[in-house]
């Protein structure tokens, strides 16, 4: 399942699976809202399924659909969120805490690095 996400394109199935072992499901219905922006932030997820509006200030800054992913600033640093995300339709998200991150990559340097630098392509 995780191949699919850009995010995980360059992993190989036993780094896959590693992964895929540390993610737990969540789904959201139609106008819920993920994320509250300067909210704490403890997860990171990856979109199986649905859509979202994401707004910073109150100000739209586009959406997010399958194979996208957000919470990845929380997830590295246990800052607040950034942005708030608001489901437009049901969504199913697989997501990650920081304590099951960090000894995941912390026991996986190629792993740390190849999501690092994905992450990093994002932000540019």
């Amino acid at each position: 399942m995780l191949k699919k996400f850009p995010l995980f394109a360059d992993l190989d199935a036993r780094e896959l699976e590693q992964i895929a072992g540390s993610m737990r499901e969540r789904r959201f219905g139609s106008g819920d809202t993920v994320t509250q922006e300067g909210s704490g932030g403890a997860g990171f997820f990856v979109v199986e399924s649905g859509n979202a509006d994401v707004t910073v200030d109150g100000a739209p800054r586009g959406s997010i659909g399958p194979g996208d992913y957000f919470g990845e600033i929380a997830l590295l640093t246990g800052s607040d969120r950034t942005a708030t995300i608001t489901a437009t339709s049901d969504m199913l998200c697989y997501g990650m805490t920081p304590w099951d991150f960090r000894p995941l990559v912390e026991s996986n340097s190629a792993i740390a690095w190849k999501l690092l630098t994905a992450m990093a392509e994002k932000l540019r």
